[in-house]
């Protein structure tokens, strides 16, 4: 298993990101390239089913996530979205995906169930915008796993340890890598993409009102996949992250070593304890 993204790039040397990703998989498991392959697809195929199946005026059992995914899709339908059609639909997805998730419908986590929406709204819409042949985006998946894998090893991905830098964080970093790949990126701007897209993020709190993954949980999805569209943007313009990608990690790590236990998925400080999330908390016991 890698431990860093200096050793994916020196491996994917004569090679590319994804194929090192992919020898690393078949030599760790003791697999062939094609049962790889083939899991990976049905992971990507999961995906696309989590993404068909959601229902528009499903509502969780808290009452508090549901509907909005439709509502963004009928605010792009009516060309009402500043952000323009790629990103709404990004957007949208990662809502979707969210709601879905808190409606306990099978989803697939990516490196989280709270993070889901991230790198299925940016891959998907990518594949429905812009075309992408299925191969290409089971490549991309490799891509966002070898870098998911560096994360866990060298810090965290649960929102528990690291707050929800961890997960959101890390789910960013990942889609960003992978849009970089399909994009036509080499293996430094794949890995400074990760990093630009995981700086961004560093220090968000893990903060679930009434200890429930939707508030504000499924919203920050959406900021997690837009956030990768960004810093692919960046690093195929040719801009670097001043930090090397391994030591934002690290960066990362450190944070969240350094948060507070309120902060981690407790539901104990940040939006959980003002006034509303409080009275929401008080009207749901039996989700506690």
């Amino acid at each position: 298993m890698y431990r860093s993204l200096e050793e994916i790039c020196e491996a994917a040397e004569g090679s590319s990101f994804y194929e090192a990703v992919l020898a690393d998989d078949c030599k760790e498991r003791g697999i062939k390239e094609v049962e790889s392959k083939a899991q990976m697809r049905a992971m990507y195929e999961a995906m696309k089913q989590a993404d068909a199946g959601y229902e528009a005026k499903r509502v969780s059992a808290s009452g508090l996530a549901g509907t909005d995914g439709e509502k963004l899709a009928q605010a792009r339908a009516q060309k009402k979205l500043i952000c323009g059609d790629l990103i709404g639909l990004v957007m949208e997805k990662a809502v979707k995906m969210g709601e879905s998730n808190a409606c306990m419908k099978r989803i697939v986590a990516a490196p989280t169930a709270g993070s889901c929406g991230v790198l299925p709204a940016v891959l998907l819409s990518l594949e429905e915008m812009e075309h992408y042949p299925t191969e290409q985006l089971v490549e991309a998946l490799y891509v966002a796993a070898g870098i998911g894998g560096v994360i866990a090893d060298r810090a965290f991905i649960a929102g528990a340890a690291g707050g929800c830098q961890a997960e959101i964080g890390s789910a960013s970093a990942m889609a960003a890598g992978a849009v970089t790949w399909l994009r036509g990126g080499d293996a430094v701007q794949i890995i400074h993409a990760a990093a630009l897209a995981l700086k961004s993020l560093l220090g968000l709190a893990c903060d679930p009102v009434a200890g429930l993954v939707e508030v504000p949980c499924i919203k920050r999805n959406v900021i997690g996949a837009v956030n990768a569209l960004t810093a692919s943007d960046l690093a195929m313009a040719g801009i670097l992250s001043r930090i090397p990608p391994d030591e934002v990690i690290d960066a990362m790590r450190n944070i969240g070593r350094s948060m507070p236990s309120c902060l981690k998925e407790t539901g104990e400080g940040g939006l959980a304890v003002t006034p509303t999330g409080m009275q929401i908390k008080e009207k749901m016991p039996n989700f506690m």
